[in-house]
């Protein structure tokens, strides 16, 4: 489980799964799969060796690290496919490795600054994944999800999709258009400047509740009734919306199977979040302006560092 080191705040997404490496586009008749243990024999050992590079050993061990790191639908393959061409990518990056040292490569800075980087990562990574994943049980879910959604009201929701454009003029003539018969879905694909919705879906833009749109949209969007279609602009920041509402309900309680994920990634969060402030709080931190060299005052905990003048 990895962290990144761009922003913390981000690690949730990070916390769940890591960079596969691809095996390489080998034949994996090349290399022959570990037989099978019978069934009534004992294990294989994983410090079984199954190759070497230049007297450097690859274990079964190695091959089952690597094993976790490949795309799930790939741990569907058979073992006698799967093991060869882990053991390929194995020995192959042993090789680049050892060219690579050959060369110097791991002398040069740039190099030792990403190696430096990387093995910062690592051990950030380790520290937080120590931090967050003893908190994250399932005990702790389901109090979350008591918490924020078995009993909190059902809300309202309601199934739009608009037309945006630049100018009132231009929604006026939408509305004219509609009202004379036009295709809600083609006028939207050929006017609408909002192509992620109107391209593919004809403005389309699903179920929501009243808080994941802006408050301009929504406060038309909600007023409005199933089949409506606004008869004047709804100004927003991006534009003027014409809005047609095609269904209306109460959303249900989602159950908990249904949210569990967004459970998992909020509380990720809140525990990487406790995590760095704990750590924050146990050194000494300096902040300074870059342009005079001097040290910033305290900021608030959270806060960001005064702005250089």
């Amino acid at each position: 489980m990895r962290f990144t080191s761009y922003a913390f705040g981000l690690a949730a997404t990070a916390l769940v799964g890591s960079t596969a490496l691809m095996p390489l586009p080998r034949a994996a008749a090349q290399t022959p799969a570990p037989a099978a243990a019978p069934a009534d024999s004992k294990p294989l050992d994983p410090k079984t060796v199954v190759a070497s590079v230049n007297g450097d050993k690859i274990t079964l061990a190695d091959v089952q690290d690597a094993a976790t790191s490949i795309p799930a639908q790939m741990r569907q393959l058979p073992p006698n496919v799967i093991i060869p061409m882990l053991i390929n990518q194995l020995v192959d990056q042993k090789a680049i490795l050892l060219a690579a040292q050959k060369e110097g490569l791991n002398k040069k800075p740039d190099t030792v600054k990403l190696m430096t980087a990387a093995s910062n990562n690592a051990l950030q990574n380790a520290w937080l994944s120590q931090q967050v994943m003893p908190h994250l049980t399932d005990a702790a879910m389901t109090q979350y999800y008591d918490q924020n959604y078995a009993h909190k009201a059902p809300e309202q929701e309601v199934h739009a999709r608009h037309i945006l454009v630049k100018t009132e003029a231009e929604a006026q003539d939408v509305i004219k258009k509609l009202k004379a018969g036009a295709d809600f879905g083609k006028l939207a694909a050929q006017l609408s400047t909002d192509k992620g919705s109107a391209e593919q879906n004809g403005g389309d833009l699903g179920w929501f509740t009243k808080g994941k749109m802006i408050p301009a949209f929504s406060d038309a969007a909600f007023a409005m009734k199933k089949g409506e279609i606004s008869s004047t602009p709804v100004k927003s920041q991006y534009g003027y919306h014409v809005i047609q509402i095609l269904d209306t309900r109460v959303a249900p309680v989602p159950t908990f199977d249904a949210v569990k994920d967004n459970i998992r990634q909020a509380l990720i969060q809140q525990y990487v979040r406790e995590a760095v402030a704990k750590a924050a709080s146990g050194v000494k931190i300096v902040r300074f302006d870059p342009s005079t060299g001097k040290a910033l005052a305290d900021a608030p905990a959270g806060a960001p560092a005064a702005a250089p003048k």
